[in-house]
């Protein structure tokens, strides 16, 4: 479950140690490993003390959500949702092909930038 992955990754990211946010919680540091670990449920009080100890929101925690604070989709990312939900799944994979191809394009655009840059630098 991606909430696991989270606590450790969100601890790991705030240089804290399981000893440290066990203490916050009110408990040891063994029985905070089970949570990471995802040997114990994380009891929803818990879970909301955490999510404020690292500014995030409670679906972020969940691993319901990719956005850490709660933002929500601009217009036109909500319009591409319903677009894409109205395609076919051949369509879909076309699209995601797509998508794929222009990623990779762009990223060679950006790394030529930047040599092109480092080189340009030098005397």
């Amino acid at each position: 479950m991606t909430i696991y992955k989270r606590l450790r990754d969100l601890r790991e990211d705030a240089d804290k140690t399981q000893t440290e946010i066990a203490e916050y919680l009110g408990t040891t540091a063994q029985y905070y490993g089970k949570y990471e670990k995802g040997e114990r449920e994380l009891p929803f009080s818990r879970a909301i003390l955490l999510a404020e100890f690292y500014n995030v929101s409670l679906d972020y925690l969940a691993g319901r959500s990719v956005f850490k604070r709660g933002q929500s989709l601009t217009e036109e990312e909500e319009a591409l949702i319903k677009n894409w939900r109205g395609l076919s799944e051949r369509n879909r994979g076309k699209i995601e092909y797509h998508m794929e191809e222009l990623l990779k394009s762009q990223k060679r655009a950006e790394e030529t930038a930047k040599k092109t840059r480092k080189t340009s630098r030098k005397p």
